[in-house]
């Protein structure tokens, strides 16, 4: 079950629960609801006993804690976070363990591997159908569900094209819930431009490298390194790529401009940026950022036919610009 689905669809809560996948914002959710729902916050203090994998040598104390009683209260509830940084014979000594929940008392394991892997094999897997898996990997739906509820939640929002780079970026939650909270200090609507200014991170150095190539006048190493990343990603290259583009251009275009100052962030680079700056000039750095905008803007929206010609073509007017 998804996440959102256990969210919104209130399934029961049996004795056994995995909350699996790979986003640890929605497992922390995920857990405070389980809870939520099963005590009412009276009872919640006397009745949860909470346990970290890692740093138990066995598992002696949670099975007396879920072989306890409930005390005043309806269930006990044991959680048992961090399954996945477990060795494989630990891993099969808590599976162990949850094969023998006593009816009336609730384990909650936090396992977060995603539900596909191989190695290790998710414990809600070898589980099956006895455990409710909760599974907190995020789809595109998911990730736009939980930037609109965080945006309300800042008395904010953000134009299509921005909400669109923010949910198709690779940011993990707690990142992208941090760059929000940092664009909303700016103002109750957020642009791409701001976005593609100080929000958008992608762990591939190699976009940054490009950006870097290409507003340097280095056409060749540029589009090396973009045919590179559109050879292992045909489909996702183009936007960390335009994105990086548009900062580079963006910190180039800062510096370019009367008492410019550029972010703590990009101070390391100030020389290099510089050059840049001189050789392009204010004008030139600011059509450099607004064309790698657009470019970002149609591949997002879905209006380029082919993204890795909008690539190769901001690469070949940054070289022109030169």
């Amino acid at each position: 079950m998804k996440f959102y689905d256990f969210v919104d669809k209130l399934p029961k809560i049996g004795k056994l629960v995995i909350v699996e996948g790979v986003e640890r914002v929605f497992a922390e959710r995920a857990l405070a609801l389980v809870v939520e729902r099963l005590l009412p916050e009276a009872e919640r203090a006397l009745n949860v006993d909470r346990f970290s994998a890692g740093e138990l040598e066995s598992f002696r104390a949670v099975d007396a804690a879920m072989s306890a009683l409930p005390f005043l209260g309806a269930a006990r509830v044991v959680i048992v976070r961090g399954a996945a940084e477990l060795r494989a014979e630990a891993r099969r000594e808590l599976l162990a363990v949850a094969e023998r929940v006593p009816e009336g008392n609730v384990l909650v394991i936090e396992d977060l591997v995603s539900p596909a892997s191989k190695r290790p094999e998710p414990l809600g897997k070898q589980l099956g159908r006895a455990a409710l898996r909760i599974d907190t990997t995020p789809s595109l739906d998911a990730r736009e569900r939980f930037v609109r509820e965080t945006l309300a939640g800042l008395a904010a929002r953000a134009e299509p094209a921005a909400l669109a780079a923010l949910v198709e970026g690779d940011a993990q939650l707690a990142g992208l819930r941090t760059d929000l909270e940092k664009l909303a200090i700016g103002g109750n609507v957020i642009t791409l431009d701001a976005v593609l200014r100080e929000a958008l991170t992608n762990e591939d150095v190699r976009a940054y490298q490009y950006a870097s190539a290409a507003v340097a006048g280095r056409a060749a190493d540029a589009l090396a390194l973009a045919h590179e990343m559109f050879a292992a990603d045909p489909r996702g290259a183009a936007v960390p790529l335009l994105a990086a583009l548009a900062a580079e251009y963006g910190l180039v275009w800062e510096v370019a401009r009367p008492d410019g100052e550029l972010p703590l962030r990009a101070r390391w680079r100030e020389r290099e940026l510089r050059l840049s700056a001189r050789a392009l000039g204010e004008r030139r750095a600011r059509l450099g950022f607004e064309r790698a905008v657009r470019g970002f803007e149609a591949v997002v929206t879905g209006r380029a036919d082919d993204p890795r010609v909008v690539v190769d073509l901001a690469t070949a007017a940054a070289a022109r610009e030169r």
